[in-house]
C-alpha cells in the first residue's frame, strides 16, 4: 500500500521529498504533460477540491515526467510505487491488449459519443482488467485529435504513405502502417525533438497535446479534431487500488466527489480543446486542412482491414470486447 504521511521519512526519501509535521496522508500523482495542460489541470482540480475538503489528505502533483517517464507508469501505479497517474492507457496495450481498443481508429464518433462509452458495460470490462493489476478509475476522460505534418496536408490514407509517423497506440500503428507510413513509436512528450531532428515527419496526438508540446512551431500543416474525428483516445486518472482502499471513509467521500467534479469539466474542456488548438495553429502560420466524411470513411476502411482485424485475431474475448463498444449508440 502506497499511502504515506510527511512523517514518513524513509520511503519519501526515496523520492527525495522533504518532510512535514503534519499527519496528513499524502498522495503522489504523476504525469508527462506540462502544467498549461488540460490534463495536467483536472489533477490539480482534484487536488484543490481534497485539500478544501480537510480531511487530512494532500494530493503533490509532479507534472512533465519528473516523477515517472510517459510510458514507465501503468506498473509502478500497479505496485502501488505512485499513488495516482493521468495516463493514455493505451500506452500499456502491450501488457494489456484489450486496452488498444481505447485507440481504436474510428470508434468513438465524438466528446458526448465518448462519454457514453465511459459508462458502458464496455468500460466496465476494461475496469475489471484494470483490478486485477490493482488499479481504479478515479476520472473517465477521451481526448480528441488530428494529423500534422512537417509537409503536405494529411487527410487521406494515401498522404503517410512513405511517412515516417508516430501514432500512439498499436491500433493506430496497425493502420497507419497498411497506409504505407513508417511507425516510430513514442510518447507525445517526445514528439517535438523528433520533428526538430528530423526523425518525424508526421504525427497523431491529442488536440491537446498538439499545443500543450509547442507543435505549431515544428509543423506545416495540422488536420484537426473538427465535425469529423478519426482519433480519440482514453487518458483517464487511475488510481491504485489498494490506495484508495486504505483512506478513511471522510477521505475517500472527498476524494470521489472531487473527481467527479473534475470529470464533467475535463469533458466540456475536451470539447473547446480541438477549436483552441486550431487557433493555436492558425495563429502561428500552420496550414488547417479539413477531414471530410469521405476521407473518414476511407480511413475507417483501412482500419477495418488491419487494426480492426488484428485485434479480434488477437485478443481472446477480442470480438466481444470489440461489440461491447460498438453497441454503445
Amino acid at each position: 500500500m502506497t499511502i504515506r504521511t510527511f512523517a514518513a521519512a524513509a520511503a519519501l526519501a526515496v523520492f527525495g521529498m522533504g518532510l512535514s509535521a503534519a499527519n496528513a496522508t499524502e498522495l503522489r500523482l504523476s504525469h508527462q504533460w506540462s502544467t498549461g495542460d488540460v490534463r495536467h489541470k483536472v489533477a490539480e482540480m482534484i487536488a484543490t477540491d481534497v485539500a478544501a475538503a480537510n480531511v487530512d489528505l494532500e494530493i503533490k502533483i509532479f507534472p512533465s515526467e519528473s516523477l515517472l517517464k510517459a510510458r514507465e507508469q501503468y506498473n509502478p501505479l500497479s505496485r502501488g510505487q505512485v499513488d495516482m497517474i493521468v495516463y493514455p492507457l493505451s500506452y500499456s496495450g502491450g501488457q494489456r491488449p484489450e486496452y488498444n481498443l481505447t485507440l481504436m481508429p474510428g470508434l468513438v464518433k465524438n466528446h458526448d459519443h465518448a462519454a457514453r462509452l465511459n459508462e458502458s458495460p464496455f468500460m466496465e470490462e476494461i475496469e475489471k482488467i484494470m483490478a486485477e493489476d490493482d488499479i481504479m478509475i478515479l476520472v473517465h476522460g477521451y481526448l480528441a485529435g488530428g494529423f500534422a505534418s512537417v509537409g503536405d496536408c494529411i487527410t487521406r490514407p494515401e498522404h503517410v504513405n512513405g511517412l515516417s509517423t508516430r501514432a500512439a497506440g498499436k491500433s493506430f500503428e496497425e493502420m497507419l502502417a497498411a497506409a504505407g507510413a513508417s511507425i516510430s513509436s513514442m510518447a507525445s512528450s517526445e514528439v517535438y525533438n523528433a520533428m526538430q531532428t528530423g526523425v518525424l515527419q508526421a504525427v497523431n496526438t491529442s488536440s491537446s497535446s498538439f499545443a500543450s508540446f509547442r507543435l505549431q512551431e515544428q509543423v506545416k500543416c495540422y488536420t484537426p479534431a473538427g465535425d469529423v474525428a478519426l482519433w480519440f483516445m482514453y487518458q483517464p486518472v487511475m488510481m491504485n487500488k489498494s490506495t484508495f482502499e486504505g483512506l478513511s471513509d471522510a477521505q475517500k467521500t472527498a476524494l470521489l466527489a472531487a473527481a467527479e467534479k473534475a470529470e464533467a469539466w475535463y469533458l466540456e474542456q475536451a470539447k473547446a480543446e480541438d477549436a483552441a488548438s486550431v487557433e493555436v495553429f492558425k495563429a502561428a502560420g500552420v496550414t488547417i486542412a479539413e477531414m471530410t466524411q469521405d476521407d473518414f470513411n476511407a480511413w475507417l476502411d483501412l482500419a477495418k482491414q488491419s487494426s480492426y482485424k488484428s485485434f479480434v485475431d488477437s485478443v481472446p474475448n477480442g470480438q466481444a470486447l470489440l461489440d461491447l463498444a460498438l453497441a454503445v449508440e
